[in-house]
């Protein structure tokens, strides 16, 4: 993150601008709508700009830049078409700790205008930093259909409202669910429909009935195979709602950085040999939080119910009567079978499928290897980067032939996605040479022919 993300105050407080055109139109406009103060100085003025400046707490001065214009200004843009001054005056302003901003010079800017959503007093703004300007009017115009006007009016409805909530609602946790009770129900609903007095009422009614005893409760939610366009809505809704999140080693950072931001993140991933958290103290733990009154986001990758023990952990949950919420995840099975251009069956090749977990337990691999090996069937082995030579040899040992395709996906979804294909003879010594990383996934069948044809360009 190159520029932090802040909303500065500057109303009716001195800025100056250096630049008559068309840039600093835009720019001045921009300033003009957070009730700026504006100092112009130019050698010529947009006749543009002589209308927006006509009131008297703005000037406008008709000659070049003078070091004596930063004196008592809060913010500095330089908007000529000279390069040398533009770096005069950034190198001044920096002297005196002023932010400054020099347009289409990135490398110049302390700050930069992001594009916005103008909801007054909702603004969502949308940068590039700078890397990018049409990109980032793009994107607002698409939130622009996204957001209604009426958000403003409830910010405002809400903002009236403030002081009174902290006064009744003292604990901050409480607080934060009162107010997103109030956001997901009638309350928002009626303003959105334009019905402000309703929208009141129901305030009022919801102010006079606080309840300060909250129930925590538990969200065990999927985080799909690694990208992060595979979570559900369901998914991002509880991720941005939990007090604390509970997450394993397969969940993405980029995926983690949807969380709400404020959420205590513990990390309680397993690995091969090296586990942080033994899988009761987990479930303990999850019950221990949702009895402080917390909502606890279990977060895990691919989906909870394909192994990844989430029966264990709601069923430790239920014993204690803690509410719960169960989100599927797209499964890595799923997930990177598709961005690997394997169908999991297929007509010609495949008419079933098995998910099964190719961990090691004392360095052997316990299977029902006889009921493996049949035709017209694919397998999925879960956790099986280890235990890749044993897989091989074990379904050649029972009948499946040598020269069976297979195809071992590292970090499947992800920008490191890799797929190495074989045969059942072949892909052991292919994997040996190679700098495979976990997480893995390894696909069995006829259906692995179809990788070259069918994988993403």
């Amino acid at each position: 993150m190159h520029y932090l993300p802040i909303f500065l105050r500057i109303q009716d407080r001195p800025v100056l601008v250096v630049g008559g055109g068309q840039v600093a139109v835009r720019k001045v406009t921009m300033l003009l709508r957070a009730d700026a103060h504006v100092r112009l100085v130019a050698e010529n003025v947009d006749p543009a700009l002589t209308r927006l400046l006509e009131g008297a707490e703005h000037t406008i001065a008709t000659r070049s830049f003078e070091e004596r214009d930063l004196d008592g200004v809060t913010l500095v843009i330089a908007a000529t078409d000279n390069e040398d001054l533009n770096q005069h005056i950034y190198e001044l302003a920096h002297a005196r700790h002023l932010p400054v901003n020099v347009v289409d010079n990135p490398g110049l800017c302390d700050f930069i205008f992001p594009s916005i959503v103008d909801r007054s007093p909702v603004v969502v703004a949308v940068s590039s930093s700078g890397q990018s300007p049409m990109l980032a009017r793009l994107l607002r115009a698409r939130l622009e259909t996204f957001i209604p006007s009426g958000y403003g009016r409830l910010a405002s409805l809400l903002g009236e409202a403030r002081n009174k909530v902290k006064a009744l609602i003292p604990d901050m946790g409480v607080r934060m669910r009162f107010w997103e009770k109030l956001l997901n129900g009638p309350v928002a609903e009626q303003m959105m429909a334009g019905k402000e007095s309703e929208a009141e009422q129901l305030l009022d009614e919801a102010l006079a009935d606080v309840d300060a005893d909250v129930q925590g409760e538990v969200y065990l939610v999927g985080a799909g195979p690694g990208d992060p366009d595979l979570l559900t809505f369901r998914a991002l809704r509880l991720m941005q709602q939990a007090d604390v999140v509970l997450y394993d080693r397969l969940v993405t950072e980029e995926i983690l950085n949807m969380c709400r931001q404020d959420a205590e993140r513990i990390h309680v991933g397993k690995q091969r040999k090296q586990h942080t958290m033994p899988q009761q103290d987990i479930s303990r733990m999850l019950v221990d939080l949702a009895q402080q009154g917390k909502r606890v986001l279990r977060l895990k990758g691919g989906d909870p119910f394909i192994f990844g023990r989430g029966g264990e952990e709601i069923a430790e949950l239920a014993a204690h009567r803690i509410p719960f919420q169960v989100v599927p995840g797209i499964t890595a099975a799923s997930g990177c079978a598709s961005y690997a251009g394997i169908p999991l069956t297929h007509r010609d090749h495949s008419q079933s499928v098995r998910f099964v977990t190719g961990h090691l337990k004392d360095d052997t691999c316990d299977l029902n290897w006889p009921n493996l090996v049949q035709d017209s069937q694919t397998l999925v082995f879960y956790m099986g980067l280890v235990s890749l030579p044993i897989i091989c040899e074990e379904l050649i040992r029972h009948g499946m032939t040598r020269d069976k395709p297979i195809a071992l996906i590292q970090q499947g979804t992800t920008p490191h996605q890799q797929v190495y294909t074989g045969t059942l003879a072949t892909l052991p010594g292919i994997i040996a040479r190679s700098d495979v990383k976990a997480p893995t996934l390894i696909i069995v069948g006829d259906v692995v022919k179809l990788h070259d044809t069918l994988k993403w360009q």
